[in-house]
């Protein structure tokens, strides 16, 4: 009796609803691929700019002591 009161009364059957399902995976597997390809790219070319940058510069210079300056009082 359920059975057949979901058959006659049904907007969607089965099979529209698979295409359905089908068609949407497959636009967010697309979605999906286009960000990992987006995010490959913009790695590539941190890595490139971080190389060339005036910031590797700055990060590679050696330490150098500051308590010899002026705001230390070494005359005790």
């Amino acid at each position: 009796m359920l059975a057949n009161f979901v058959r006659t009364y049904s907007l969607v059957s089965t099979t529209q609803l698979t295409i359905v399902l089908i068609i949407t995976a497959v636009i967010f597997a697309i979605f999906i691929g286009i960000a990992v390809i987006k995010m490959f790219k913009l790695k590539a070319e941190n890595k490139r700019l971080m190389d060339k940058s005036k910031y590797k510069t700055n990060v590679d210079k050696e330490y150098t002591d500051f308590t010899d300056s002026h705001l230390y009082d070494t005359k005790n």
